[in-house]
């Protein structure tokens, strides 16, 4: 089956943004709750300002993070309907064929009887 070129170029965006240890923890923070610039800097002090803004662009050019001003504050939320979209896609197609092969390999072979 065919997929756009559109949508498969925002499923590689995802899996960019997902293949980095440090994007991983600050979606499992979102994940959590909603933070602002300055408290997602804090969770993560091994890195200057700079290098968490750099990530969180990663983030959200796929589409994993939105955020929205409030005063002097930028709130940042998770989105989590990219990931969504990739489990529908790959893993949940992988995970029923491996059960499938699971339930084959425990039922005992008819030829066995003979």
């Amino acid at each position: 089956m065919s997929r756009p070129a559109d949508q498969a170029s925002d499923d590689d965006r995802v899996f960019k943004a997902l293949a980095s240890p440090v994007r991983r923890r600050m979606l499992d923070a979102l994940k959590e709750s909603t933070h602002t610039t300055g408290s997602l800097c804090a969770l993560l002090p091994e890195l200057d300002r700079t290098t968490v803004l750099q990530h969180l662009r990663v983030l959200e050019a796929a589409d994993l993070v939105t955020g929205r001003k409030i005063g002097r504050e930028r709130h940042l939320s998770l989105a989590p309907l990219p990931i969504k979209r990739i489990h529908d896609r790959w893993i949940s197609d992988y995970a029923r064929a491996a059960v499938e092969l699971l339930d084959r390999l425990d039922r005992p072979d008819p030829s066995d009887d003979a």
